[in-house]
């Protein structure tokens, strides 16, 4: 009766370690990491590192890694919220807004600067920015990084919009659809990231007023940032850094390799929007972007600080904490 209590006993332990192991390798099968991004321009180091397997390369052959796009940058946070992705990159201004009333939000690396053109209608009797005051413009969302660009340089000629009392009508829209609203009258102005400011120039001849070297911060202000959650960052600080190390990756090839980059942007756009933008428009796009994994602090702070003058913030910002340069300055330094 011993001897069979004995056996017993070892084939319970065998099952419960054949169990564990079964777990530890669902576990290990069900790992998976999402990265979100915009099909523009300023978003290409999510397309490079996606098209050179660089998460993949950087997180191993036991990450299934996952990719999710967005037309805006309140649809990117609230995935980021809701844990639908993990990090991936969107405009400052979303992360700083949604920062700003507590949500959980990291900065973690640059990605791009650049790329946000103002155009009007060809023969709209728009030719400079006095002639703005009391026209319908659209921007991808209220309070993205366009928006306050561009509504930083107008109030500076005193030009506002109706929501704080001005006489701007705005509305948002996806820019893949501008060129069609543009040209149907529905709207007076378009401020578009790339590459769809380049194609509405090329496809309608419209007229650039605000160059992107002269729309606010156009040259210092971080147009795309990576981004992930304290939470998780907390919790798997080595993932993290990995998507960095995979992140700066990216960086690197677009500029070490800027044609091969472009023919991977074209073709993701592609992919994602069902639109197939020609060569003479990526490099048009291509000459008003910046790409970089460093983080001009002051022009955040200072974009920041006029996203509460103009109301989009209810409370005056202090991003001390919104941005974590740890793991960009370990990759730097490797």
């Amino acid at each position: 009766m011993k001897k069979w209590g004995l056996l017993l006993l070892a084939f319970t332990l065998l099952g419960s370690i054949l169990a564990a192991c079964s777990s530890g390798e669902k576990a290990e099968e069900s790992k998976k990491v999402v990265i979100g991004y915009f099909p523009n321009i300023n978003h290409v180091p999510a397309m490079v590192a996606k098209d050179k397997g660089y998460f993949q390369e950087q997180l191993g052959d036991g990450t299934t890694i996952e990719y999710k796009t967005f037309a805006d940058g309140g649809a990117f946070m609230t995935a980021l919220k809701t844990g639908e992705v993990d990090a991936g990159i969107v405009g400052p201004g979303p992360a700083m807004n949604n920062y700003s009333t507590g949500a959980d939000v990291k900065i973690i690396a640059g990605a791009s600067t650049g790329g946000t053109v103002v155009l009007a209608k060809q023969g709209s009797n728009i030719s400079s920015v006095e002639d703005l005051a009391g026209k319908t413009y659209i921007t991808p969302g209220v309070g993205c990084t366009h928006d306050v660009q561009y509504e930083t340089y107008l109030q500076k000629l005193g030009i506002t919009s109706e929501r704080i009392g001005g006489t701007m009508k705005h509305l948002t829209g996806n820019p893949a659809q501008y060129s069609a609203m543009l040209q149907a009258g529905k709207v007076d102005i378009v401020v578009a990231p790339e590459p769809w400011a380049a194609q509405i120039e090329q496809e309608t001849g419209a007229d650039v007023i605000i160059p992107w070297n002269e729309v606010s911060w156009g040259e210092t202000l971080p147009a795309a940032v990576l981004v992930a959650s304290g939470k998780m960052i907390e919790e798997n600080p080595t993932v993290i850094d990995q998507i960095v190390k995979a992140h700066k990756q990216a960086v690197d090839f677009i500029n070490e390799n800027p044609e091969e980059s472009k023919a991977i942007t074209i073709k993701d756009i592609k992919e994602n929007t069902k639109q197939e933008l020609s060569k003479e428009v990526v490099d048009l796009a291509w000459e008003r972007i910046g790409f970089t994994y460093e983080i001009n602090e002051t022009a955040v702070q200072e974009f920041a600080d006029s996203s509460y003058a103009l109301k989009f913030l209810k409370e005056k910002p202090d991003f001390t904490n919104l941005i974590d340069k740890q793991f960009i300055s370990q990759t730097a330094s490797k």
